[in-house]
């Protein structure tokens, strides 16, 4: 039985973001192409404006109101000419709105920069933008592509999460900007997948267990252990505390470890493995340490592990799917992968793919079972 729900509407989530790629698609056939290359070409002026405005967090000042530039400036402590310049580029960009001459209001796309909006992405602006992501884009990324080498590594000597053990405010960042993906996925891994068939998830790199709480509020049946780095079990639990029920939260436990060595065992087929883009952030070697170890942890038992991750297109990748294998070609070893090259690591590992669950969203939800038989012949 499929683990599929709202099929009909996964559907036309997918037909509409079909309709999207061809919208953004039109510049490149109305535009002359000199010109276009040309807009292309500067972007970035785009991203840096958009990065000041979360730096000086306009959004969170103006509110509900409607505001002179000349208050703007005053309470973002900048100065006045400056300010009107930057937001009336912003606001020719759709993000805020000039209501009169020199006055401005939040409209809906800089209302995702208000810090009073719980599905804000001003963390995850302030994080794409920040010296340690930024630099690299511009200083490394051709010698990254000639080499191969990871253009983070090149920039700051060290891989990205190595750097952040070592650099707290980045980290603080990195995470609030992590916290902030609900905004761009939304809920729809929660309600677009069966996960009433089962009576435990074990949440695998699942950080504080964000992703599990959102699940377990919509089947009360349900119980999680979250499985994540020591440094990270550490302050999950009490993360949580007053934000959420006790009755909630005490359906939801944590370990700590180290996936590429082991993951916690299945006890039988009503416990389900959750990865949420864990994988993505792999080489394929450690991608396959990690599947072998879910593979392990549940043969015999007929549980069954779900990964959600982007599954790129084998032709004309939409541009969403390009971008993010590139940020992942920037910042790690890893990759978003298509279907095949998905079950290559699947073959690689022990595993067969049972079910591809779509998603109201830009990923999908893998459910993969072991090949006990291929497990007992050495893998």
């Amino acid at each position: 039985m499929s683990l599929q729900k709202n099929s009909g509407a996964v559907r036309r989530f997918a037909m509409l973001m079909k309709f999207a790629a061809w919208l953004q698609n039109i510049p490149n056939k109305v535009t002359p192409p000199p010109f276009r290359l040309i807009q292309i070409g500067s972007a970035f002026w785009q991203s840096r404006v958009l990065y000041v405005a979360a730096r000086l967090n306009i959004a969170s000042v103006l509110g509900d109101e409607s505001l002179a530039v000349e208050v703007i400036a005053n309470r973002v402590l900048a100065q006045l000419d400056a300010v009107n310049r930057l937001l009336r580029m912003l606001a020719a960009m759709g993000v805020f709105e000039e209501v009169s001459p020199r006055v401005f209001k939040n409209n809906g796309l800089s209302d995702y920069m208000r810090e009073d909006n719980p599905n804000n992405v001003r963390a995850m602006i302030l994080m794409h933008n920040s010296i340690e992501m930024s630099q690299p884009w511009y200083e490394q990324l051709e010698q990254g592509v000639r080499s191969g080498e990871v253009p983070f590594q090149l920039s700051h000597g060290r891989e990205l999460y190595s750097y952040m053990d070592d650099h707290a405010e980045f980290d603080s960042l990195f995470a609030r900007a992590m916290d902030s993906v609900g905004a761009l996925t939304g809920d729809s891994f929660a309600t677009d997948f069966d996960w009433g068939r089962f009576d435990r998830i074990i949440d695998v790199g699942g950080s504080k267990g964000s992703k599990s709480l959102a699940i377990l509020k919509r089947y009360s049946h349900l119980t999680a252990l979250v499985f994540d780095r020591n440094q990270v079990i550490q302050t999950a639990a009490t993360y949580w505390t007053g934000k959420e029920s006790p009755a909630l939260l005490s359906r939801l436990t944590y370990q700590g470890g180290d996936l590429l060595e082991s993951v916690p065992a299945a006890k039988d087929d009503k416990d389900i493995y959750l990865l949420s883009a864990v994988l993505h952030g792999m080489d394929d070697e450690n991608c396959v340490k990690v599947l072998r170890n879910l593979a392990t942890a549940s043969t015999g038992t007929g549980a069954r592990i779900a990964l959600m991750e982007l599954v790129v297109s084998e032709l004309n990748a939409d541009f969403s799917s390009a971008a993010f294998d590139m940020q992942m070609f920037l910042g790690t070893r890893g990759r978003e992968r298509t279907l095949p090259e998905w079950q290559n690591l699947f073959d690689q590992s022990g595993l067969a793919l049972e079910e591809e669950v779509g998603l109201q969203s830009i990923g999908k939800i893998l459910v993969l079972r072991p090949k006990d038989s291929d497990l007992c012949g050495g893998h």
